[in-house]
């Protein structure tokens, strides 16, 4: 029994087919269905039913499928064990992160600290909300996260940078007057919001100080609203750095009763990690990002 063969069956459970884990694996389709074909007949029992709607674990692949998860979560603490004797001088970090601070903020910070500790490999995993970074961390697929504070008791987390919402008009948008209100906003309803999960406290925020206006938060990517903005067809509010870059043409404001999000860095309570992750922490603890996000 090789550990290919169990991750070619955690695969393949999670995905639903076939070709999907090849993907995530990095292998090819007949690779894949080798390494269950071979792991079944080893064990003398079918683990999927496959069909034309994918593969589905059959009964004894359901129970199979929670020790292989085990087996290699223990083999992986072997490796950890290991790496706890290798120092700095190699390893491997991954830390989560969804689009805008991987964007914008992480890869300034990446590359200080390759510069201190060239060995050490850092990988970027990026997510479409902190959710899915949430769950990176508690499934081991990350080391480090970024998430949006306050989070659960089930991570220690650090605050990073603050991220101010705004208001995004169109070029020719004209407000009522010295200052931007609400009203201003809604004359380009329905104002676009950031998506769920990343906007609800934006969407909290506008049922208390701004019932009336007319949203839509039905566009997956930051980049599309802007440029609906820039050209003319609608309002925005988004966090400055999920908007930005932003043409110069459009009219940027703060609210008139200000909202930020705050950002911070995370781990999974009382997990385990090599030396490496433990100093890419430090750095990111002690990195200046209020400045670079002032910057972007």
């Amino acid at each position: 029994m090789k550990i290919s063969q169990l991750r070619a069956v955690v695969a393949v459970a999670e995905r639903g087919n076939f070709s999907e884990a090849a993907l995530e694996l990095q292998l090819t389709q007949p690779a894949i269905s080798h390494a269950i074909a071979t792991l079944e007949e080893e064990l003398g029992v079918p683990l999927f039913a496959r069909g034309r709607y994918g593969a589905v674990l059959t009964p004894a692949g359901e129970r199979i499928l929670h020790h292989a998860r085990q087996a290699i979560q223990h083999l992986e603490m072997m490796q950890q064990e290991a790496n706890l004797h290798r120092g700095l001088h190699g390893g491997h970090v991954r830390i989560a992160s969804f689009r805008s601070v991987a964007t914008h903020l992480l890869p300034k910070a990446i590359a200080q600290f390759h510069d201190q500790f060239p060995d050490i490999a850092v990988t970027i995993i990026e997510g479409l909300s902190y959710l899915e970074v949430e769950q990176c961390l508690r499934e081991g697929r990350a080391d480090l996260g970024i998430t949006y504070l306050p989070t659960s008791d089930e991570f220690e987390a650090w605050e990073m940078v603050r991220d101010e919402y705004v208001a995004l008009l169109p070029p020719k948008a004209h407000i009522s007057g010295l200052k931007i209100t609400w009203e201003d906003i809604n004359a380009y309803s329905p104002v676009m919001l950031a998506c769920l999960p990343c906007g609800r406290s934006l969407h909290h925020h506008l049922k208390q100080e701004a019932p009336f206006i007319n949203t839509t938060s039905n566009i997956q990517e930051d980049s599309t609203i802007v440029s609906l903005v820039n050209q003319g067809l609608s309002a925005a509010i988004l966090p400055r750095l999920a908007a930005v870059p932003i043409p110069s043409e459009v009219q940027v404001y703060s609210l008139p009763q200000p909202l930020e999000r705050v950002m911070g860095v995370a781990v999974l309570s009382h997990s385990l990690h090599i030396p490496a992750v433990f100093k890419f922490l430090e750095m990111l603890k002690e990195f200046d990002f209020y400045t670079l996000a002032k910057s972007t």
